[in-house]
């Protein structure tokens, strides 16, 4: 069974505050003409001691940005570069977005309070700062899909309708309007260090350093690690494993992020700001979910190899603090520890137990033989052969040996799994835009977390404290 959300009591506390004169720029949220609240999260808001908000009051700090209390008095615009399908920019940083607020749940972890769609910034350039309504819709079905199936990521934590008619030119316009705050483990990304290495800027960039093992703590690297006691090398090495991580979960959940960029890649290893996400419909690793990703850079099994690159740039970023030598060979961690996170997390989602590295490779190689052959998708497969059942040829000489989790809940019995394919979507969509329906969509998410109670808890994410 997978443990629930832990209440706690509200415990602010501001710790960006002491790096933030070189990475972030104060500003102010927009002034909608309406706040009407659609979506709050009745499972994380608890965690961090905010589920005795009235409406009202979380309309006010989360449509109207009142500063919560004893929190950031003025909310922080971040500032950051970043390779955009490879290519660097540094004329980005958050254009429609900030950090509002800071706090630890009840295991002591530090949580972001940030927004997506909150009026313009210092680097919004020509955008207009806003978010429609439909992305805010999509972003919680990601988001929760996503945290189901064991993926470390965001969390929706709240979309309020604003009112406004945004034209855009992806979709079809005038639509509506939101903002959404989403909660984090941290918003600092790899393109945070690729700005402050730009600028030449050594000392907030070992600032950055400290603050991130402070804030984010995890493991040491390995005892034969050349430079394990360096800061920055005991940095580079958890986000290795962090990313590691991430990478095998998103090929275990079948999920296409879609922009990959480094601006979009957290230290922290948790998997943020969702676009243009897919997930795939059957086994196909060309498949893209960026229309305009027209080389395939960031196609469902490219993904790995995205993320990898993306740490050889935060590699570089660190180069002006230690030798390369040290960097790379944690680098060089990341292809082992992409393969041992892949067997663990298929193992949890097929619902066996791990035989070790060389045999569950086996029963990989075997899984996406059956869905290639079958032309069906991750979801189907695991729903369909868990615990070992029904499978067929090779799947069964792989899965000898293996015992099953608990397989018990009613949802394994019934006759399909949950998935998140685009054709629903756009149905959930439909029911609101054209109905003002939002019933679909609850009754999804409700759907949804079952789905992950059924599952159990899930690996937990690696290289952070215990």
């Amino acid at each position: 069974m997978r443990h629930e959300p832990q209440p706690a009591k509200y415990t602010p506390d501001t710790r960006i505050e002491a790096v933030a004169d070189f990475l972030a720029d104060p500003v102010a949220a927009a002034r909608f003409p309406l706040a009407t609240l659609r979506f709050r999260n009745d499972r994380w808001d608890k965690a961090v001691g905010l589920a005795s908000l009235s409406d009202e009051d979380w309309v006010r700090h989360f449509g109207r940005f009142d500063p919560l209390p004893d929190n950031l008095p003025q909310p922080l615009a971040l500032r950051y570069h970043g390779h955009q399908f490879r290519v660097y920019n540094p004329e980005i940083g958050d254009g429609r977005g900030f950090l509002f607020a800071q706090m630890r749940d009840g295991g002591g972890r530090l949580l972001d309070l940030g927004t997506k769609g909150s009026g313009t910034t210092p680097y919004s350039r020509t955008a207009d700062g806003r978010l429609t309504l439909k992305g805010g819709v999509r972003e919680i079905l990601a988001t929760e899909m996503l945290e189901a199936l064991g993926v470390n990521t965001s969390k929706t934590f709240s979309i309020i309708e604003t009112g406004e008619a945004l034209e855009r030119g992806d979709e079809p316009s005038p639509t509506r309007s939101a903002v959404m705050v989403r909660l984090s483990h941290g918003h600092i990304r790899i393109g945070s260090f690729q700005r402050l290495m730009a600028l030449d800027e050594k000392d907030h960039l070992e600032r950055l350093v400290d603050y991130c093992l402070t804030t984010y703590p995890g493991p040491p690297p390995p005892e034969d690690a050349p430079g394990r006691d360096e800061p920055a090398i005991r940095l580079m090495h958890q986000v290795t494993e962090r990313m590691a991580d991430l990478a095998a979960s998103y090929m275990v959940a079948g999920f296409v992020h879609g922009v990959l960029n480094t601006d979009n890649m957290n230290i922290s290893g948790e998997s943020f700001d969702y676009g243009p996400w897919r997930w795939l419909r059957q086994w196909d690793p060309g498949f893209t979910a960026a229309y305009f990703d027209h080389s395939g850079l960031y196609a469902f099994g490219r993904q790995p190899e995205a993320i990898r690159w993306n740490l050889g740039q935060f590699a570089i970023a660190l180069r002006p603090l230690v030798e390369a030598q040290p960097l790379i060979a944690a680098l060089e961690r990341f292809g082992p520890l992409y393969h041992h996170a892949m067997a663990r997390r298929f193992c949890w989602r097929l619902g066996v137990k791990s035989r070790g590295l060389e045999a569950d490779a086996g029963v990989i190689e075997a899984a996406e033989k059956t869905m290639r052959e079958r032309r069906t998708g991750p979801d189907d497969f695991f729903f369909r052969h868990r615990g070992g059942r029904d499978a067929q040829r090779g799947l069964v000489e792989a899965l000898e040996g293996y015992e099953p989790l608990d397989s018990s809940h009613d949802f394994w019995s019934e006759g399909a799994p949950e998935s998140m394919l685009i054709d629903e979507v756009e149905s959930l969509w439909s029911a609101i835009d054209e109905r003002d329906d939002w019933a679909p969509l609850h009754d999804k998410v409700a759907r949804i977390r079952r789905m992950g109670q059924a599952l159990g808890e899930p690996p937990a994410p690696p290289a952070h404290a215990s």
